[in-house]
């Protein structure tokens, strides 16, 4: 997972090949494959068809989603550990107040600037995109899923 690559604003999304270029068109494919089946061949097993394929799609999106979420609340754990290591005393008892997604958008910043960052997302509400935009040193993650 890890790449060698180092990782900025412009280029920190990540596309999973296996995800986004093989299950989820083969799963839409098979939608529309399927309907195609069903208008010229009604039939239950036609039916049943159509009925399976977007259960595939569902369980492929879902099975994403599911681990999208567990890697969001380990990285609200971890920014809230380090948050609570590098932030002066009087900061610590605001870290709570982050939202998960600021949390997660100040998993880039550098230890340097994580406390003034995190901060200034409090005081002014800064969003996930301007977090990021802020950062002047980024610190990349290359586990992400």
């Amino acid at each position: 997972m890890a790449d060698s690559t180092p990782q900025s604003f412009a280029n920190h999304t990540r596309f999973d090949p296996p995800f986004h270029f093989f299950l989820l068109p083969l799963g839409l494919l098979a939608m529309i494959l399927s309907v195609i089946h069903i208008i010229h061949h009604p039939s239950i097993a036609s039916t049943l068809l159509v009925v399976l394929a977007i259960g595939f799609f569902v369980i492929a999106g879902k099975s994403r989603g599911y681990s999208l979420k567990v890697q969001d609340r380990v990285i609200r754990l971890e920014e809230r550990l380090r948050l609570a290591m590098l932030m002066p005393e009087a900061g610590r008892s605001r870290i709570g107040e982050l939202t998960e997604s600021q949390l997660i958008a100040l998993r880039f910043a550098s230890d340097a600037e994580l406390p003034g960052l995190a901060m200034q997302a409090l005081n002014e509400g800064l969003t996930n995109k301007q977090i990021k935009n802020a950062i002047q040193s980024w610190r990349g993650d290359y586990f992400r899923v």
